[in-house]
């Protein structure tokens, strides 16, 4: 997976097709797409070799625009590893502009509504995983009614332990982008602490993540708010064949598999929370399992689910990344430094996201403390030559 593990070490020249987003040119389309609402902006997206993970230049003159479409009947090379390339040269059925619908205080447009809720058939892990979601919303509905200081404290600590430590040190920096390296025996505990978070395996966590990143934004995306805000945020879950469907198998993360460790929690996955809540239960009775379970796992479960959402679609852009990914601080804030979403877009391999001193990223100081004191190794960053061929100005 060098597309999203490590810096390419020879850049290669890539091209931006614009897709998704449009910008204010009214009546002109661009590579013979309609017009969509003058209010709207342009992204160009980029095309990324599979062995590389930064683009070196960005073509979009317009004189390369006429050539392509005086040229669209000319066979032409192509590397399929990227979806976005494959959307903005195959035409789109025609809609009408008005029937576009802009997401909120936001200038994404959802150009393919999904709902996963009707016109399919449900499999019974769809149902599990909305069951699970479902039951831990209801469990902490009882919140208020089991209040206690040492519950309270008990939900703080896991979230932490499972969303610090767990979803965004071990599953996201460390096994999906390999931003650094650790000893087995930390790595595993870590990603012990993410099996805490109820949000899936390592293996299933990874594998979509990373195909997240290949097909970012596209129709192959697993989430994209180009399919609709709450799509992208949770209602996703629910079609369980959707990613296979639309990427393959989890054998994008093959490094996993291939180890016992995760091949042990894989099949026996959904014991631990449980052993979890056992046990709570048996410290504090029902508040500390409305509290440790119920609160902290949905409270985790939204600031997750924000990064793929709301990250998407409220805050700045600072470099060409070619994709919706935007930086916003509220959700670094909650998310231990995960809301520099597109400083992560634009270095995925970084273990740092919060790439200006003033963009608190409690997950690197993590990262940084590690590495002090010897347990984390080989930590990746961005060089300045890779930030200025990102650099959006």
């Amino acid at each position: 997976m060098d597309l999203i593990t490590s810096p390419p070490s020879n850049p290669k020249t890539h091209h931006c097709f614009p897709l998704h987003r449009t910008f204010n040119r009214p009546g002109r389309p661009v590579l013979g797409f309609r017009p969509l609402p003058q209010s709207s902006k342009v992204l160009n997206f980029v095309h990324y070799d599979s062995k590389q993970s930064q683009p070196n230049k960005f073509l979009t003159s317009t004189k390369l625009f006429s050539h392509l479409l005086t040229n669209s009947n000319r066979t032409v090379p192509t590397i399929s590893t990227n979806a976005a390339l494959s959307e903005a040269t195959e035409p789109e059925a025609e809609t009408e502009p008005g029937k576009y619908r802009r997401i909120l205080l936001s200038d994404v447009i959802v150009k393919r509504p999904r709902n996963v809720f009707m016109g399919r058939e449900w499999n019974l892990r769809d149902m599990a995983t909305a069951g699970v979601v479902l039951a831990m919303h209801l469990l902490s509905l009882f919140a208020p009614f089991q209040f206690n200081w040492g519950a309270f404290w008990v939900a703080v600590a896991l979230y932490v332990v499972t969303g610090l430590f767990g979803i965004t040190l071990s599953y996201h920096r460390n096994l999906s982008h390999k931003s650094f390296k650790l000893p087995k025996w930390l790595e595993y505990l870590f990603a012990y602490c993410a099996v805490q978070a109820l949000q899936g395996s390592p293996i299933d966590w990874v594998s979509t993540h990373r195909y997240h990143h290949q097909f970012c934004d596209s129709e192959r995306d697993p989430h994209s708010p180009i399919e609709g805000f709450w799509c992208s945020h949770i209602s996703w879950l629910f079609d369980t064949n959707s990613v296979a469907e639309r990427c393959g198998g989890s054998n994008n993360a093959g490094d996993l598999e291939k180890q016992p460790f995760y091949q042990l929690i894989q099949k026996t996955y959904i014991a631990h929370p449980i052993a979890l809540g056992v046990l709570l239960y048996a410290m504090g009775g029902f508040p500390f399992l409305v509290w440790g379970m119920g609160v902290r796992i949905i409270w985790v479960y939204h600031i997750t689910w924000l990064v793929n959402s709301a990250c998407h679609v409220w805050g700045k852009q600072a470099w060409n990344t070619c994709d919706l990914s935007r930086n916003n601080w509220w959700v670094a804030l909650l998310a231990f430094g995960e809301g520099w979403h597109n400083n992560h877009h634009a270095f995925e391999y970084s273990a740092r996201h919060g790439l200006n001193w003033w963009q608190l990223d409690m997950t690197w100081y993590v990262v940084k403390f590690l590495q002090a004191i010897g347990l984390a190794t080989d930590v990746k960053l961005p060089t300045e030559a890779h930030k200025q061929r990102m650099a959006l100005n």
